[in-house]
């Protein structure tokens, strides 16, 4: 961890500098994009279905990934970690826990939309919340193994953010990491995959599919393949002979997902959309409650 008024190895001024500043971009533009998506969940009664819970859920995730990043953002720019080693445990718990979230929550939307399309039955509110406490409980338990023992929370390489500590790379991080691994992302990967493959197979014969088959897909791997790259490499290698500078490139990319998903699932989506525009046209929302 950088001490007050030291650059942390590796980095220079105008790149730590450059750190703060992408991660404060990346958690205003994420916070403004879900808060919205968010509100207008609230506020606009035909967006209260089954369906677009998995939305809101994920929405939530990424609100809490922004906020991660904004602490992080913050600290960049001060050049040093001001919250101690407790806060450094409760901000790897919660970025871990609603990166998690938000993963699951794309291969919920999956499933969720297949189930939609592609059967004759149509998603139940019980199913839909009963799906949605699973992943944030699920999301919460694995968060939870780092601070009872099985795996741990350190600094990143620039001192400022906390996440899984990859650096020691032994029995016990290899453990946790392929059993986490195989539920948190590779799971929910093959679900996301196979979900839109039998929507392309089922409603490709006879019309369009309504939602983009082949983008979550590529932005769960993408977005997050990075990091499980870098964790991989630190099983088998040590990961401290990287760069600092290319280990902060996974949490950077990571970091862009609360927007692209808020972009994709929320803007993507003509009813959502419709939703969030209604929030910021207070009168348009007026005419169309007396409509």
């Amino acid at each position: 961890m950088a001490e007050s008024g030291t650059l942390p190895t590796g980095f220079g001024e105008l790149e730590v500098l450059a750190v703060g500043t992408v991660l404060l971009v990346e958690a205003l533009s994420g916070l403004s994009l879900n808060i919205l998506t968010i509100l207008s969940f609230c506020k606009t009664p035909e967006l209260r279905t089954p369906s677009h819970l998995l939305v809101l859920s994920l929405a939530l995730a990424d609100t809490g990934i922004s906020l991660n990043a904004l602490v992080a953002a913050t600290s960049s720019l001060l050049r040093r970690w001001p919250y101690g080693s407790e806060g450094c445990q409760a901000h790897g718990f919660q970025g871990f826990a609603t990166a998690l979230a938000s993963i699951c929550s794309c291969a919920a939307i999956a499933w969720g939309r297949y189930h939609h399309y592609c059967t004759r039955s149509r998603l139940d509110w019980n199913t839909t919340v009963s799906l949605v406490l699973f992943v944030w409980l699920s999301s919460a338990f694995w968060a939870a193994l780092p601070l009872l023992g099985w795996g741990h929370y350190d600094y990143e390489p620039l001192g400022t953010c906390c996440t899984l500590d990859y650096s020691r790379g032994d029995r016990n991080f290899t453990s946790f990491l392929f059993t986490m691994a195989f539920f948190n992302f590779l799971l929910p990967l093959f679900i996301t995959v196979v979900s839109y493959r039998l929507m392309e197979q089922k409603l490709g014969k006879t019309s369009r599919p309504p939602v983009n088959t082949v983008l979550p897909a590529r932005m769960l791997l993408l977005g997050w393949g990075p990091y499980a790259l870098l964790y991989l490499y630190a099983t088998i290698a040590d990961a401290t002979s990287l760069s600092p500078k290319l280990q902060m490139v996974p949490a950077l990319i990571a970091k862009t997902m609360p927007t692209v998903n808020a972009v994709n699932y929320a803007l993507g989506s003509e009813m959502v959309h419709r939703g969030i525009w209604q929030c910021l046209s207070p009168q348009r929302r007026e005419r169309n409650r007396e409509q």
